[in-house]
């Protein structure tokens, strides 16, 4: 028995699937490029085993933690940790963690997460039947034991999984101490960090002025050794903390604003409206306008730096304020919103579309902005890359619907490849291996429609599954 059909993804006419078949065996066993994601540093530099299978695939990984709340599962029983440490009086047994679970797998069904989960269950730990209530605890003990051996620790799987790079992402005031002890060890796999400055830009990040920003600001100027409670002291402790950032590999930033709203201030105007937020007087509309010229201020300095800025806009993050309140952030209540690019960027793209030495990478919730906004936007500014598909249709159909809606204005090459944007570390190659079979299923359908050349797709299909990435994120 297997969970697995090893033509999954592929066309089902017999001449497509045979096309397709070819471009994926070409490119399946091609090194990972993950160049944007959040899984633990602290993994590789200690390299322990992970403590059980409920830490491994349930905790971490948000689309999992949204399905069961979703079914009245409460954070609480999924044992999320409080961030007043309250809840529960006794930690949650992982296995009856793991049971909710499995009780709750059939609501899995035809998502992407389930064809992740199920392709890391075959092919990682032998597992070839349906999770279930009925096998549950024999699926708990059969990872369970292999967590417990060395192939399996963080670093080992790193090799097995064909991972060339991997970037986290941390904040400025991150000391990054596991990169520190990655950096001092004798082992050669290469895990680099990402900038994400969201903490120190966005007066709002916690949703309310409760001094938390000029608490932010505070740490970064102790962190930098710079007076970063004045406007030139904060622009350069931003300048410090990047170049710190890059001695541990970093070539990309990361900002994950509301909007793609951006605008260019005098000193005078931005300098008020950082003092504004420092003293916690700052507006919702005076936050965007703050958050707006940082964009530009972030893009002068990628000009200057080499570093390759990405954008995720359009989420409302931390939907539910009571599931933030008590259990902070990224528990799977980011819900996409209308995003407006074309008027919300033009400002920073007048500034810098067209500076050789700028590179942007847009991520987009809003698929209907692809082929409206994006799409064009990217198949005409030199600085612009489009994303992948991200978060909420990261899935089969979404992915095909992005090359549908974007290539023929933008083409295959202002695109930045793949990257899987995870947490859930086991889940990384699946998702690559996803990616894969959708875009030769793609190109196939083109090569059956006499728009492109078996050879040419070839190419491209190398390209996709490693090439544009290695090359947008200068890897």
């Amino acid at each position: 028995m297997t969970l697995l059909d090893e033509n999954r993804l592929l066309p089902h006419d017999p001449a497509g699937r045979s096309i397709a078949r070819r471009l994926y065996d070409s490119v399946k066993d091609t090194p990972i490029i993950s160049p944007h994601g959040h899984v633990e540093p602290a993994w590789f530099a200690t390299n322990e085993c992970f403590s059980n299978p409920t830490a491994l695939f349930i905790t971490p990984d948000h689309y999992i933690v949204r399905m069961l709340v979703s079914q009245g599962i409460t954070l609480d029983q999924l044992d999320i940790p409080r961030k007043d440490d309250t809840g529960n009086t006794e930690q949650a047994d992982p296995r009856a963690v793991w049971r909710i679970f499995a009780a709750h797998y059939h609501c899995f069904r035809a998502t992407p997460s389930r064809m992740w989960l199920d392709h890391v269950f075959e092919t990682l730990f032998g597992l070839d039947e349906v999770l279930s209530t009925d096998n549950a605890d024999a699926y708990y003990d059969q990872i369970a034991a292999c967590l417990s051996q060395d192939a399996f620790r963080p670093r080992a799987l790193f090799d097995q999984f064909n991972i060339e790079v991997i970037a986290t992402t941390e904040s400025p005031l991150d000391p990054l101490e596991s990169h520190q002890v990655i950096a001092a060890s004798d082992w050669n796999g290469r895990v680099i960090t990402t900038y994400r400055p969201d903490a120190i830009i966005n007066p709002h990040a916690s949703g309310v002025n409760d001094g938390s920003f000029a608490a932010a600001i505070e740490a970064l100027g102790e962190l930098s050794g710079l007076p970063a409670t004045t406007w030139d002291g904060y622009l350069g402790a931003h300048r410090d903390r990047r170049a710190y950032f890059r001695s541990f590999g970093a070539t990309a930033t990361d900002h994950g604003h509301p909007t793609a709203y951006s605008t260019v201030l005098d000193q005078a105007t931005a300098a008020a409206l950082f003092d504004k937020a420092l003293q916690s007087k700052i507006s919702a509309d005076e936050a965007e306008t703050f958050r707006g010229h940082m964009l530009v201020e972030m893009a002068r300095m990628s000009c200057d730096d080499g570093m390759v800025m990405q954008l995720h806009a359009g989420s409302h993050r931390n939907h539910a304020q009571q599931i933030f309140d008590d259990f902070g952030a990224d528990k799977g209540f980011d819900i996409p919103m209308r995003t407006d690019y074309v008027n919300g960027l033009k400002p920073l793209l007048n500034e810098m579309g067209h500076n050789p030495a700028f590179k942007m990478i847009l991520f987009t919730l809003d698929e209907t902005t692809l082929s409206r906004e994006l799409a064009p936007l990217a198949g005409a500014y030199p600085a612009l890359l489009l994303g992948p598909a991200w978060w909420f249709y990261d899935s089969p159909d979404g992915m095909r619907r992005y090359r549908e809606l974007t290539t023929e204005t933008a083409g295959f090459y202002n695109t930045a490849g793949f990257n899987d944007d995870t947490r859930a570390f086991c889940s990384i190659p699946a998702r690559h291996d996803v990616s894969r079979r959708v875009d030769c299923a793609y190109l196939a359908d083109l090569v059956m429609r006499g728009r492109l050349g078996e050879d040419e797709a070839a190419i491209v299909a190398h390209d996709l599954a490693y090439g544009l990435a290695k090359k947008a994120y200068k890897l």
